[in-house]
């Protein structure tokens, strides 16, 4: 949190992954006044991608959100962390996540365990890594999980002048939060959360990470991609609506993310959600969602009245925003809100 304006709030958004889209999609988000934009690693290589806003763009920061760290190693990655890094003159965030135990074994053929002690162990061989190369020090990194021992001239990059990457880890539970509080540089929520759920549970949690560290909250940086549900004419807020209220509950019938709907009251809603879903009743699970379930989980607002909301909900909260604008939303409306967004003033929370 940034103390001497904690007002402060980075405003980002997300970036085509398609790398036939991601030239002008990254350009697009620079123009509209974006702070910076991420890649997702769904269907498509996020580094691939940033590679090419990078070359797109020269002001905002790039970053993945998330990269599967554990459908990789940490050299790899510190690979390419370290060219982008470069190539992006210190624009570049690493932002990893774990995936699920499914996905890594049955997608990636990877090994599993220990999630939280093995994300911290992949971030301080990354440190060793990269300090090995700045440094001309020897690399004797060895870990439960990972161990680098070899590192000759051939294998060393160049010098670069840029600071290290910073690392961003996406957290939902309490261990894996705490443990951003005490090596990371950031975390990436889970955009299923409200702004209940990160006042009571996450900020306390990642204070503790933080303290356990002797670090400061200053020094950290909370980034929280947001539902939106907005639109310039009644048709398309009612699509965004929908689409929404779709999202919420997708997200709402898995088991991990229970706790932020007891925390509401609303625990037996994901019991229904559930079983809807193993049914295959996809259209069902959205109208669950009320209007009230549906203001709790996204900003709900007209196009004039967006930036204001948007800074209620987060600033004193999370330092970057992502917010998840409809995709009907038009360029001009988009570059109009974020120039909003970063200009008014919230004097209360």
């Amino acid at each position: 949190m940034n103390e001497t304006d904690p007002t402060a709030l980075l405003v980002d958004s997300g970036v085509a992954s398609r790398l036939t889209d991601a030239p002008s999609a990254a350009a697009q988000v620079e123009a509209s006044g974006f702070d910076g934009c991420w890649a997702g690693e769904t269907n498509h290589d996020p580094f691939l991608a940033l590679t090419l806003a990078a070359e797109h763009t020269s002001r905002v920061e790039i970053g993945t959100n998330i990269a599967v760290a554990f459908a990789r190693n940490p050299m790899s990655v510190a690979q390419l962390a370290w060219d982008l890094q470069d190539f992006s003159q210190g624009r570049f965030n690493l932002g990893l996540g774990t995936q699920i135990k499914p996905h890594i074994e049955k997608r990636f053929a990877m090994p599993w365990s220990d999630p939280v002690p093995r994300m911290r162990e992949f971030l301080e061989a990354l440190q060793a890594i990269w300090s090995s190369w700045r440094d001309g020090t020897r690399l004797r990194f060895e870990g439960r999980y990972y161990t680098h021992k070899i590192m000759s001239p051939l294998f060393t990059p160049d010098p670069s002048p840029q600071s290290f990457p910073k690392i961003f880890v996406a957290a939902v539970g309490g261990s894996m939060t705490e443990m951003c509080g005490e090596v990371a540089d950031g975390m990436l929520t889970h955009p299923f959360t409200t702004k209940a759920f990160q006042e009571q549970v996450t900020l306390p949690t990642l204070q503790r990470g933080l303290d356990r560290a002797g670090r400061r909250r200053a020094d950290f940086q909370l980034t929280s991609p947001l539902f939106v549900v907005t639109g310039e004419d009644e048709r398309s807020w009612g699509e965004a609506a929908e689409m929404c209220r779709r999202q919420v509950a997708f997200y709402g019938s898995t088991p991990a993310y229970r706790k932020v709907l007891e925390l509401h009251g609303w625990g037996d809603l994901q019991t229904e959600l559930r079983e809807l879903s193993l049914r295959g009743e996809w259209d069902r699970m959205g109208d669950c969602i009320t209007d009230e379930i549906l203001s709790t989980f996204a900003v709900v607002a007209p196009v004039d009245d967006l930036a204001e909301r948007l800074r209620a909900r987060c600033v004193g909260v999370v330092d970057r925003v992502i917010p998840a604008f409809p995709k009907s939303l038009s360029a001009e409306a988009i570059t109009s809100i974020v120039t909003d967004l970063k200009n008014t003033t919230v004097t209360t929370r």
